[in-house]
């Protein structure tokens, strides 16, 4: 392949939903020549592969507050790029199975509540009003924010893509970048399995293989690609409005439109992207099992597809947004665990002002690449990393 131009503004690694939202407010600020780059084909990372939901009940609210802008701007998605995303305001229900739970729970919706969002507490009852079916016992309560919901991946990708390629944006797919070429202490361009380019900045939005990328850039990171698996029921008569989410055990499931239960649960995997993203017979039965027990009306529905995709891990469950201290001109957008989704509108904008060399309204000790630099913890964390 050859490029179009020898130097680009910006190089954007990774055109699944935080790279193309990147590239979309660079261009909207004039900053071109822009290239965006992927291995794959659109869709074929996490931004193709993962379950949709969009919600604003975080532990930290520093996360409620991107999680918040983002749910604003999926609402006005098909306003502003001409594709229906499908957001579905149905909510979102987290299940408490004891007290703890359902103790860890009320601080989140605390927090929640405490930033403007009419978050509630409920009790087992209130939890069955929801989630019709529910096995006896099954939930001791609950927390619920009617505004969450979910959106159909697809659309958004590709109303994206088009509107950087109509802003002038050239997005190369299938070709992978290699690393970074240095001229001193800084970064002057990207090299590629089709050449090399030059460059003022490379935006790693690799997803599950940003760890990878940072360290063909000579740059250590804590970044760690962990596999998560889905699978997608037959279709039932529409009964289920909000996202389900177990504390637990990380179960979580909704209902499309066309009435399929589409939900995934941790099991363990060996970390990294070497082994690739086969579903595992494990996977489909365990999920099986805790779906039904959970909500018995299920037992018997057939699966009718499998899929999986790689979380981008951090140890204090925060996404990594701005310039990397170490190398002038790589700027980190990554990080997002399994909700590179549901923050990308309001987390890309932050990306994209730190490659314009603007103040970004992030706390450093939470969002900064630095903040692994140094000594000692994290002094927050987001933990509630489930659905």
């Amino acid at each position: 392949m050859t490029f179009a131009r020898p130097e680009y503004r910006a190089a954007i690694v990774g055109a699944g939903i935080v790279g193309l939202y990147t590239a979309y407010h660079l261009a909207r600020a004039g900053a071109g020549p822009l290239l965006v780059l992927d291995r794959g084909f659109l869709s074929s990372g996490g931004s193709g592969r993962n379950g949709g939901g969009v919600r604003q009940q975080w532990e930290t609210r520093s996360t409620v507050r991107l999680a918040r802008e983002a749910v604003a701007a999926y609402r006005r998605f098909g306003r502003d790029f001409g594709h229906n995303v499908w957001f579905r305001q149905g909510g979102y229900l987290f299940l408490a199975e004891d007290p703890g739970e359902l103790s860890r729970l009320a601080r989140v919706n605390e927090v929640v509540r405490s930033e403007g969002l009419p978050a509630r507490l409920l009790d087992a009852a209130g939890v069955a009003r929801h989630l019709p079916g529910i096995a006896p016992g099954a939930a001791v309560g609950g927390a619920y924010l009617g505004s969450d919901g979910t959106v159909y991946p697809f659309p958004a990708v590709w109303g994206l893509y088009e509107a950087v390629r109509r802003l002038g944006v050239e997005v190369a797919l299938g070709v992978e970048a290699l690393g970074v070429e240095r001229d001193g202490g800084r970064l002057v361009g990207v090299s590629t399995d089709s050449g090399g380019v030059r460059t003022r900045a490379v935006v790693n939005a690799a997803g599950g293989w940003s760890g990878e990328l940072s360290r063909r850039a000579g740059l250590e990171v804590p970044n760690v690609a962990s596999r998560h698996e889905i699978f997608a029921t037959e279709p039932l008569k529409p009964f289920l409005d909000p996202m389900v989410v177990r504390a637990s055990d990380g179960l979580y499931f909704s209902q499309t439109v066309r009435g399929e239960l589409v939900g995934g649960l941790t099991v363990p995997h060996v970390p990294g992207t070497q082994r690739g993203v086969p579903s595992s017979p494990r996977f489909v039965t365990s999920m099986a099992r805790a779906l039904v027990g959970l909500l018995p009306r299920v037992a018997g529905l057939g699966v009718l597809r499998a899929w999986t995709g790689f979380y981008d891990d951090t140890p204090d469950g925060f996404p990594v947004i701005g310039e990397d201290p170490r190398l002038p001109g790589f700027v980190h957008a990554n990080g997002f665990g399994g909700h590179g989704f549901m923050l990308a509108p309001s987390a890309s904008r932050r990306v994209a002002a730190a490659v314009l060399g603007e103040r970004v309204d992030l706390d450093p000790r939470e969002f900064a690449p630095g903040r692994f630099l140094g000594p000692g913890a994290a002094p927050t964390a987001e933990r509630l990393q489930l659905g």
